[in-house]
């Protein structure tokens, strides 16, 4: 299999492939990539190829390699050169370049030529090119035929859409083949041969969804994927994979980072899988979503995983409903072994998590079963850098398990350090910490500066915003339209009072201006009472009665909520 793009007069050759590979690629298809001065790009498969490169057969050639210069080897055999240049023009022809096209990119592929003829003297000596004549007819392929080259259009029509997701489809690749700890069966093993292969490229796997990368090394890894049929095989299958909840754009993410679903039977296969996660407690409407998260979810070492954790964590008196909860957002958790789980779990309990906390801890943050004892410990020792013991560690991961499952030097260090620069002590940061740990997972450009740049947009110094996050550090998650914005406006122009009120008393922001601030505030105005905004807040209604009306019998007055904080 090659492929190789021509810029100019540049030539860039491939590294030579073993005969048996060569064998494998050129089995099925042949895709070499030609680009001209004008940027043209024309891709050509040995459905029509065949019969003008077999000319080529048996033409001896030599090589002679200068030193800094790849692509300035020379044919001996004149004649051979010639023949090969002029199937590469008939290529370029059928594909619709123009007749000047075709002989200027032909002229100007010296060493792709040369590649040309080297891989086809290459079947010949090895006595290849009878055998792949052979196996081509016993699979009943005819690669002449226009049928041929639709099966292939489609196939890749269906693996790189126009929408495909490059950059996803390799991060995720990457993620399945990192949390992997258990023996693979011959499917993901299969996988993770075409993966090597696509790492070992330039790009690597990032490069996975990409259609001119790829394909050629799909088809090299699973060589009888062009056999199958479009209508009985391929439609159907992605048909079904539609009808269950994967939205089309989403189809090619799962057959590129597992591709032996391809091959599977949707009765005696897909359906039978899809079953065994319903018994995982995945609904319908989740399984869809499972899937595209981690594919290798259908293969039958990954369900057999399911049965060895469940047994686990049912000797741990974890609920099953608690574990499917974690492996429905977090599925890859099913390609980890007990062994290595249990690692994680251990360092748990070393601070202090108990069984019964383990259950939220698990649930919304089961990545954190998948790190590494030392990438978790990294997090553990940063927070011992602020003065934190292992109870207050312990307490900051079962309120907020999502900051041990954090890069320190991208999210962590990189918060603290934003802080501390806008003028945050360390001492006074930590007790922020403590308060709010939530607070080191908020996005610094998106969240953390516009909330800063508000509050001293409106008249507070750096001075007073950073004693306003001291006394009430939740306040840099809020919503600047929804909550800060509105709320101030109220204290401002409605109840008259100064800014300093709010750096006194920040929590302000939190109680709900519908259902606390402004029914409390009519009821002070209309007694011309004098007030604080904590004497008006902090009391809850029993208080706020006896105190400001003198009565002893309640005033039915909401009191807030988490929900009623906006």
């Amino acid at each position: 299999m090659v492929a190789c793009s021509l810029p100019s007069s540049m030539i860039a050759i491939p590294n030579r492939r073993s005969s048996a590979d060569l064998f494998r690629s050129w089995n099925l298809v042949f895709v070499p990539c030609l680009r001209s001065n004008s940027s043209s790009r024309f891709v050509y498969s040995a459905s029509a190829s065949s019969r003008s490169i077999g000319r080529l057969r048996g033409a001896p050639v030599r090589f002679s390699f200068t030193e800094g210069d790849r692509g300035s080897s020379s044919a001996a055999d004149s004649s051979a050169a010639e023949e090969a240049q002029e199937a590469v023009v008939e290529i370029l022809r059928e594909c619709g370049a123009s007749e000047e096209e075709s002989v200027y990119i032909a002229s100007n592929s010296r060493g792709y030529l040369e590649m040309l003829i080297g891989n086809v003297q290459e079947l010949d000596e090895h006595s290849l090119w009878g055998s792949w004549n052979r196996e081509v007819a016993e699979e009943g392929v005819d690669l002449n035929s226009c049928s041929f080259r639709q099966k292939v259009n489609f196939v890749k029509g269906i693996l790189f859409p126009s929408t495909n997701n490059e950059a996803f489809i390799g991060k995720n690749a990457r993620r399945m083949m990192m949390y992997l700890s258990i023996t693979a069966d011959d499917d993901v093993q299969r996988t993770l041969s075409f993966f090597e292969k696509m790492e070992a490229r330039q790009g690597g796997l990032n490069m996975l969804g990409n259609r001119d990368a790829s394909f050629c090394y799909l088809i090299e890894s699973f060589p009888k994927l062009l056999v199958l049929s479009v209508d009985n095989h391929f439609k159907p299958l992605v048909n079904f994979l539609e009808l269950v909840g994967v939205p089309k754009e989403g189809i090619s993410t799962i057959l590129l980072t597992f591709p032996p679903i391809l091959f599977y039977d949707i009765e005696k296969d897909l359906k039978p899988k899809l079953h065994g996660l319903a018994k995982a407690g995945a609904e319908e409407t989740d399984i869809a979503k499972m899937i595209l998260k981690y594919p290798w979810l259908l293969s039958s070492s990954i369900q057999k995983n399911y049965n060895r954790l469940l047994a686990y964590f049912n000797v741990k008196k974890i609920p099953k409903a608690s574990f499917d909860i974690a492996i429905k957002s977090w599925p890859h958790v099913l390609g980890c072994s007990t062994s290595k789980m249990k690692s994680m779990v251990e360092q748990f309990a070393e601070l202090g998590v108990s069984r019964t906390m383990m259950v939220p801890v698990i649930t919304s943050s089961p990545q954190l079963l998948l790190m590494k004892p030392k990438e978790f410990l990294e997090v553990v020792s940063f927070m011992e850098e602020f003065g934190f013991d292992s109870t207050t560690i312990g307490r900051i991961l079962r309120r907020c398990p999502e900051i041990f499952a954090s890069s320190i030097e991208n999210t962590l260090r990189k918060k603290v350090q934003f802080l501390m620069d806008f003028g945050i002590s360390k001492d006074r940061l930590r007790r922020v910490i403590r308060k709010y740990p939530e607070m080191l997972l908020l996005d610094t450009d998106n969240t953390l500066l516009p909330r800063l740049r508000f509050l001293m947009k409106v008249g507070l110094s750096k001075k007073e915003v950073c004693s306003m996050i001291c006394r009430f550090s939740p306040i840099l998650g809020y919503s600047i339209e929804v909550v800060l914005e509105p709320k101030l406006e109220f204290l401002l122009r409605t109840m008259k009072k100064p800014l300093k009120e709010i750096v006194e008393y920040p929590r302000y922001f939190s109680y709900s201006l519908h259902k606390k601030i402004r029914p409390r505030f009519s009821v002070l105005k209309s007694r011309n009472l004098d007030y604080s905004l904590e004497d008006m807040l902090s009391k809850n209604d029993e208080d706020f009665v006896r105190v400001y009306m003198g009565v002893e019998v309640p005033l039915v007055v909401p009191s807030v909520t988490s929900k009623d904080a906006a």
